[in-house]
């Protein structure tokens, strides 16, 4: 059965921008074109592959196809480069979809991308995705690699060891003097107010289990941004965990401190990627290496 790459090109792109008018003005189609050749897909194939809902999704077999399509655009661009096919309009730049937890991105991460832009052609589309989540978009097909804390192989994937983030306790110096001048216990943290980067943060639950065995409810601020986390710790809002390479400057200068030395987190990172001979994501996986390498540590966490 031979799919048609014009209809293939329409799937993803709906499941990509999250709705047909969006992968239209992708495509500069009309939104009805997208949907006809979303159908006369969805015939030829004998099955629902995009959940009508927003943003739209893909269904269980629309998954399988996703990922099919995004291997087979990502090889087709190479081997178009390659050839020199796409000589007059230049090189074109492969499109590379990575998970990447927010720290990572925000620290260590910065170096991949950096490397990859001056030595391939490549762009990257990363979503951030907390690390012990983003194993889910690689099943779905979503991404062709991930930065995930299972070191659990993914069917179609390989995996491998990236070295481990220690996330430290932090607070301002006020702020432990205020809650903390007795020490850190569970009386303690059930008073304090806590920093949590989002509904899928479990580091601060983590940490606190480490110091009660009965549930506590303190306090909780969001705040989705490894930075704003930092800043908000800073003006002695809230404690939160935080990776140590992010705020050794912090501790340099007595802006942020430890409320309880010696107890710190360490999270094993893994790079999880698509079983597929690809010069692009042989480059960034490299690249990946390098970096960790150079900020990670390099012992398992125990």
């Amino acid at each position: 059965m031979k799919i048609d790459n014009a209809q293939l090109a329409a799937f993803a792109m709906v499941i990509r921008e999250g709705s047909f008018e969006a992968a239209a003005r992708q495509l500069h189609v009309t939104p009805s074109a997208v949907s006809q050749r979303i159908k006369q897909l969805e015939d030829r194939l004998g099955q629902v592959l995009i959940q009508r809902t927003t943003p739209c999704q893909a269904t269980l077999a629309g998954k399988t196809l996703l990922r099919f399509t995004e291997q087979l655009t990502l090889l087709e661009g190479e081997m178009l480069n390659d050839i020199g096919a796409f000589h007059e309009e230049g090189n074109r730049h492969l499109r590379v979809p990575v998970a990447v937890n927010a720290d990572s991105l925000d620290s260590w991460f910065l170096a991949v991308i950096d490397r990859v832009y001056r030595d391939s052609a490549v762009t990257f589309d990363i979503r951030v995705e907390d690390q012990d989540h983003s194993a889910v978009l690689l099943r779905e097909g979503t991404v062709m690699a991930a930065i995930s804390a299972s070191a659990i192989p993914i069917q179609g994937c390989s995996v491998e060891f990236l070295g481990t983030m220690r996330y430290l306790a932090m607070a301002s110096p006020a702020y432990v003097a205020r809650y903390f001048s007795a020490g850190v216990d569970s009386a303690s943290l059930a008073a304090a107010p806590m920093l949590v980067f989002n509904l899928k943060d479990g580091l601060q639950q983590a940490f606190i289990n480490r110091f009660s065995s009965n549930p506590l409810q303190p306090p909780t601020h969001y705040i989705p941004s490894t930075h704003g986390f930092v800043e908000v710790a800073k003006r002695g809002v809230a404690w939160g965990m935080m990776p140590e390479d992010l705020v050794s400057a912090a501790i340099g200068t007595g802006a942020l401190v430890e409320i309880a030395p010696g107890h710190h987190l360490d999270v094993p990172l893994y790079w999880h990627r698509w079983r597929l001979a690809s010069p692009a994501l042989e480059a960034v996986t490299a690249a990946v290496r390098t970096a960790a390498k150079a900020s990670l540590r390099q012992v398992p966490a125990a």
